[in-house]
């Protein structure tokens, strides 16, 4: 991402080039304007706030949702809610405090249950050292 700031004390415009592997996350924001109108931004989320980048604003929110989601599922990255105050609260899905998401396997399927560690394969069973 090209980030484009303006130096303070002089006015000089620069270029930055950071990363995408250097974000930590995409951020959803809402405000409404002085017109009464609601708007919604996504920026992906950096350690130093004014390397925030905006990818995406709307009026309304007709979108924004899917759109955050979507980013971040192809950067890869987590998503978070930027408050009222600016600061960024993490999003999770839960239902009753209870994290919804990828089930994890706990057992071994079918055909890896007669397969043994490697360890184990040194001594064939039955057979004496």
């Amino acid at each position: 991402m090209t980030v484009r700031r303006q130096l303070e004390k002089s006015g000089v415009a620069i270029k930055i080039k950071v990363p995408v592997t250097e974000y930590i996350g995409v951020a959803v924001g809402t405000s409404i304007t002085e017109e009464g109108v609601l708007s919604s931004s996504i920026e992906l989320v950096h350690g130093d706030p004014e390397l925030n980048y905006k990818v995406f604003e709307e009026s309304g929110n007709g979108s924004v949702v899917a759109e955050w989601q979507n980013w971040g599922k192809k950067l890869r990255l987590p998503l978070y809610i930027k408050a009222g105050d600016g600061s960024m609260l993490p999003y999770s899905q839960q239902v009753s405090g209870v994290a919804l998401g990828a089930n994890v396997a706990r057992r071994r399927v079918g055909h890896e249950v007669e397969r043994r560690p490697r360890f184990l394969n040194r001594r064939q069973p039955g057979e004496t050292a």
